[in-house]
């Protein structure tokens, strides 16, 4: 204030100049000041938002001090009763009014103005106090017209010299306009706040990075882009259902064309089956096994003819699910419709689609979809973008919660210890992203045994069941109250004693439903010998009765095992069945999310509070038929739907993009990979994030125990190149030799015999050099390729052959890759798809052999071409000659 009043007092401007309009170089400093650039600030985005939110405040507060930011101060006088000549509006040097004489400078600025110019003080501008020029009151008002710049150009200079009573009045005149213009700057500072705000939304809505996220976070600001979730619903029920008829119409397809044998060949069925024993199982159903049958089984070619069996098959047959696999016999649990029907004679099992998994995911659909705007929780509002979610400090380890974890495990690196702080933390949503290697179910085990500390009830859900049995296997040794959900078929057998099914048959209330079960099947044994209907009858009846007690007992048992259980494990279909309803759970954690339907992860988290997925959205997504089948989604008239929406984007990827990287914490030490191997995919998809522990950076193939020291071994990235023509790739439509069953099996794959002659001899290189077929495996994107290796199994028993897809989440010492595209048109098909090919090159812990035309597979993208660039700059490259592969 000193230094704006001494700045005043050595101003040679008139009276009348002391306040003055903003010039434009003021205007465009103040935009330049509070302008909001993501690229160029200085501030970081919090304090710059908290700066903008304060000043407005300020602003507004500061007016009934007569305080403006881009004026000078009003001075605040003090008036008795006594009449004053020289009320000023603005600070000027106080007259004594009961003199005789006016000062003929002290009139209306247009007048002093006049003056100065009169005087020679200036042809263009008179200076202000700040040494800037400001315009002259008549200039403005004749270049512009402007009522308002009249009236800022000639408001400032008004004066009053009246004495007596006409001082007074004119003394309230002033005052009732002085608190005109101070509630107007007011509202002027306030606009001023909230247009920079609304520039800084906007601002938030075209970037995603964390600092941009964080703001949002602390002024619970909702996304740009929120999604309405009613055509959220409508639109994955629509989408669903073209999914499910597309894996119908394909798998009818192949039942109603193809042979038995040529299905059993495929792994789609089981033939020449008898019924071997009869009895009951979990949740009162009846259970089959059956047995092959030693008589040979004479097969009905395909066709027509074979179309019509298995229309009659439907009407004779029963639908059921596997529930026990064993070398000599499989278990069937036959649904509750066709529990009384009575089986002989030779029988065969075929694969369908499962529309149990559909079923569960349309009616978790149908019931979001049903909600209104007053039952969306906070959990669901932040995972629809209708809210942020809530603030979580950014240095966790100086929080009272975060801050003193005692680690059960001390061996986590400082990546996956910052994503356990982080996930405690979040109140509603967390994302740990997990690459290749990077210990991502290591870092759950943790965090689970951490939660169970803090005395939290936690659902794990994954999208298979060997998802979820590899967090019960690594959980068992921390003898927590747990219980796997599911089939004990589908389980791995050291997960079995925390399955469902022997948890109550060991149980004291699993007793009472043992005996009850012992005479269940005690009838079902009778019915063999019977000798009429009536008696028959008789004994179904009782069966139904003794189904309904052993259910309800059942039931009791059941819930009271789950309730007793403080981590409870299941798919994430699987979690919407009867077992679980009710049931209220702290914390959802679903594993590889990433590779899970969106709304199959909706399943367990529709009555969520807090979730916590884990995967690696730069991996393969979910398969999804409908994408490539002619089969199209169908909307109901007036439905809303999303356009753009389709099943491969995954909740992972969804929430990623609506709140961006705030959510999301990056595991970043991988100990899978040779550091060779890791490179390409770290600098090309991680960010170049990813660091090789020190155990694995450097392992080779001939570290391993007998293995020879060879130019196949000491190599952890080969390239062998079949550019030039000499290895070119095959259609199923080309190969006229096939039979036509099995290439409505393969599809329209590929494959590349000269390939898989090249990935043959690999193999035999490296079993010459002592690495065990165990440790090696082969896999490609194709069926078609797989389909032609088949006889390695039998060349190298152990050796493993795999797809792409269905190799994900695998690990193995050595990993051959066949690509088998080579054409002269540069076609590769989803062979340009970037996250198939991660899956792929990663792979590997020791050594990466890449078998494929370098001419043919850089034109597929960019991404294939810095692969190829990079294969040939740091991998051991060779180029087979086709003449070798015959000897």
């Amino acid at each position: 204030m000193a230094e704006h009043q001494a700045s005043q007092s050595s101003s040679r401007a008139p009276p009348a100049s002391i306040l003055r309009r903003p010039s434009t170089q003021d205007i465009s400093n103040i935009n330049r000041s509070t302008s909001f650039s993501r690229l160029s600030r200085q501030q970081s985005t919090q304090e710059r938002l908290d700066e903008i939110v304060q000043t407005g405040i300020h602003r507004a507060n500061t007016m009934s001090q007569s305080q403006s930011p881009n004026l000078q101060p009003f001075p605040r006088h003090d008036h008795d009763d006594s009449a004053d000549e020289t009320t000023g509006i603005v600070g000027r040097d106080v007259k004594n009014y009961q003199s005789t004489q006016s000062n003929p400078k002290s009139r209306l600025g247009r007048d002093s103005s006049s003056q100065g110019q009169g005087q020679g003080q200036g042809q263009d501008q008179a200076q202000g106090t700040d040494g800037h020029p400001h315009p002259r009151s008549g200039d403005a008002r004749d270049q512009d017209g402007n009522s308002w710049a009249y009236f800022w150009g000639n408001i400032w200079s008004i004066e009053l010299e009246n004495k007596g009573s006409v001082a007074r009045d004119h003394l309230a005149l002033e005052r009732t306009f002085l608190a005109w213009l101070r509630t107007s700057l007011a509202f002027a500072s306030i606009g001023i706040a909230v247009t920079q705000l609304f520039r800084l939304n906007v601002s938030l809505a075209e970037g995603d990075d964390a600092a941009l996220q964080t703001i949002r976070r602390s002024y619970n600001m909702a996304p740009a882009k929120p999604v309405d979730i009613q055509a959220f619903a409508n639109t994955q029920l629509a989408l669903l259902d073209a999914e499910l008829q597309s894996e119908l119409q394909e798998n009818s397809c192949l039942i109603n064309n193809t042979s038995p044998t040529a299905l059993q060949r495929a792994g789609l069925a089981i033939i020449n089956l008898v019924v071997s024993a009869q009895r009951t199982g979990l949740g009162g159903k009846t259970v089959l096994e059956l047995g092959p049958d030693s008589a040979t089984f004479a097969t009905a070619a395909g066709g027509q003819r074979q179309k019509r069996e298995i229309k009659e098959l439907e009407k004779k047959g029963a639908r059921g699910v596997i529930t026990k696999t064993k070398r000599e016999a499989v278990a069937i649990a036959i649904d509750e419709d066709k529990e009384d029907v009575s089986f002989s004679g030779r029988l065969w099992i075929v694969k369908l689609a499962d529309d149990v998994t559909y079923r569960r995911m349309n009616q978790t659909m149908k019931d979001l979809e049903k909600q209104t705007e007053s039952d969306y929780s906070m959990f669901t509002r932040v995972l629809f973008g209708l809210s942020s979610p809530s603030s979580i400090p950014a240095d966790l380890t100086t929080e009272p919660e975060c801050a003193n974890i005692e680690w059960i495990d001390p061996t986590l690196n400082d990546s996956q210890k910052n994503a356990i702080r982080f996930a405690l933390a979040s109140k509603e949503i967390a994302l740990i992203h997990g690459p290749p290697g990077t210990g991502k179910t290591h870092t759950l085990i943790e965090l689970i045994l951490q939660m169970v500390k803090r005395n939290l009830r936690i659902l794990v859900c994954g999208p298979s069941n060997i998802s979820v049995d590899n967090i019960v296997e690594r959980l068992s040794p921390h003898k927590l109250p747990i219980l796997r959900l599911g089939h004990p078929a589908r389980l791995l057998p050291s997960v079995l004693n925390h399955s469902l099914d022997i948890l109550t048959s060991t149980s004291e209330a699993g007793l009472i439903v043992k005996d009850v079960r012992a005479e269940m099947d005690a009838k079902q044994a009778s019915i063999k010998k019977t000798r009429t209907g009536r008696e028959r009858k008789a004994i179904y009846a009782d069966l139904k009765e003794l189904r309904k007690e052993y259910r309800t007992r059942e039931r009791q048992c059941v819930s009271d095992l789950i309730r007793g259980s403080k981590v409870v494990l299941a798919t994430l279909h699987g979690a919407g069945g009867f077992q679980l309803k009710n049931e209220a759970f702290d914390v959802i954690i679903i594993d590889e999310a990433s590779q899970a339907l969106e709304a199959q992860c909706w399943v367990p988290l529709l009555a969520a509070k807090k979730a916590i997925c884990a995967g690696d959205h730069l991996q393969l997504p979910p398969t999804v038929k409908s994408s490539n089948s002619k089969t199209k989604a169908t909307v109901k008239e007036g439905e809303k739907i999303i356009k753009g929406m389709n099943l491969e984007t995954t909740l992972f990827d969804r929430l990623l993009s609506l709140h961006g990287s705030s959510i999301k914490r990056m595991l970043t030490t991988q100990y899978r990979m040779h550091e060779k191997i890791m490179r390409f995919p770290s600098d090309e998809l991680y960010d170049s994030k990813l660091v090789a522990a020190d155990g694995v950076k450097g392992r080779l193939l001939t570290d391993l125990p007998g293995v020879e020291d060879t130019e196949d071994t000491n190599e952890p990235v080969i390239f062998i190149d079949t550019q030039g023509g000499d290895f070119p790739e095959k259609s199923e439509e080309e190969d006229t030799g096939r039979k036509s069953s099995v290439k409505s099996l393969l599809g329209d794959s590929k494959s590349n015999e000269n390939e898989a002659a090249l990935a043959k001899q690999h193999v035999q290189k490296l079993v010459d050099a002592g690495v065990k077929p165990e440790d090696i495996a082969v896999v490609t994107p194709y069926n078609a390729q797989l389909a032609l290796m088949a006889p390695l199994k039998d060349q190298f028993p152990g050796i493993e052959l795999g797809s792409v897809d269905g190799f994900q989440g695998r690990e193995k010492e050595a990993i051959i890759v066949t690509l088998v595209r080579s054409n002269s048109e540069g076609e590769v098909g989803f062979l340009g798809e970037k996250r198939r090919l991660n899956v792929a090159m990663t792979r590997p812990k020791r050594s990466l052999i890449v078998i494929g035309d370098s001419d043919t597979v850089q034109k597929g993208s960019k991404f294939l071409k810095n692969w190829m660039e990079w294969l040939e700059e740091n991998a051991d490259l060779r180029y087979p000659d086709v003449a070798s592969l015959g000897s």
